[in-house]
């Protein structure tokens, strides 16, 4: 059930959520003849909807996390590769193949790391949430977008039962142990990084973050400065909306974990 309530309750503290909440209660004042005070949601809707829409506030929320482990020169060298799922989505009709989601940076990365000799094994850690009723898990899905990389069976190691952050690192620490492995390169999001180095490091584990999946990058910051891409930045923009919402569940993440214990 925790995980149930961990994707539900904070659906309605995101944006979006916490709109639609306002608009009914924004109705039901409308409905009781409050008219006055109906004005309050509506204003705090508008409000939210235009902050988290806006570029200028999405960039400087995403910076917060993103920012917090830029690679510098080469990685080093580790025992093995971590991958965290979330990157893929199975092979369901009529998707011809295992399809890669936004993140699918994290697996393409991986094998990149692998090619170049980063690591000599790799584990490669997500389940799959049965009630969604998709087939296998995220690290089996990852294991065959690999393959045709080059980068051999042997060399992986799946973990297929982790279904949150917290598990991810718990199971991949079993498999560290059992495997002797001591020192490891962590891929995933760089937004997801922050949390997920805390979360490691907290159970002991030498990790090395290596974040991938960037939806911030400097270039793109620099031609702000145009004036036309400032007219454009001060226009609502929907996939803004996914951005902060994203960066929201992260420090959201962060709070639950810190409150628990688990970072």
């Amino acid at each position: 059930m925790f995980l149930f309530f961990s994707k539900l309750l904070p659906l309605f503290i995101y944006p979006l959520g916490l709109s639609c909440l306002l608009l009914l209660l924004t109705l039901v004042l409308i409905l009781q003849k409050r008219s006055r005070l109906a004005l309050i949601p509506v204003t705090l809707t508008f409000l939210i909807l235009l902050l988290s829409s806006s570029p200028w506030v999405s960039d400087a929320i995403v910076k917060t996390l993103e920012y917090q482990y830029i690679t510098e020169g080469e990685l080093p060298t580790a025992d093995a590769i971590v991958v965290l799922g979330g990157s893929t989505g199975a092979a369901l009709t009529p998707r011809p193949w295992i399809e890669v989601q936004e993140e699918g940076d994290r697996v393409l990365y991986a094998a990149k790391l692998y090619r170049e000799k980063r690591a000599p094994r790799l584990i490669l850690s997500g389940g799959r949430i049965d009630w969604r009723s998709n087939p296998g898990s995220e690290a089996e899905d990852m294991a065959i977008l690999m393959e045709p990389m080059g980068v051999p069976r042997s060399a992986m190691l799946l973990e297929s039962r982790s279904l949150n952050t917290r598990e991810n690192a718990v199971n991949t620490l079993e498999i560290m142990r059992a495997n002797k492995i001591e020192k490891i390169l962590l891929v995933t999001s760089a937004m997801h990084m922050p949390r997920s180095m805390l979360i490691f490091r907290k159970l002991g584990i030498d990790a090395i973050p290596a974040p991938t999946d960037y939806t911030l990058v400097q270039a793109e910051q620099a031609s702000k400065s145009t004036l036309e891409a400032r007219i454009l930045d001060s226009l609502p923009d929907a996939d803004q909306i996914r951005r902060t919402t994203r960066v929201l569940k992260e420090y959201v993440g962060i709070l639950v974990y810190r409150v628990r214990g688990w970072a």
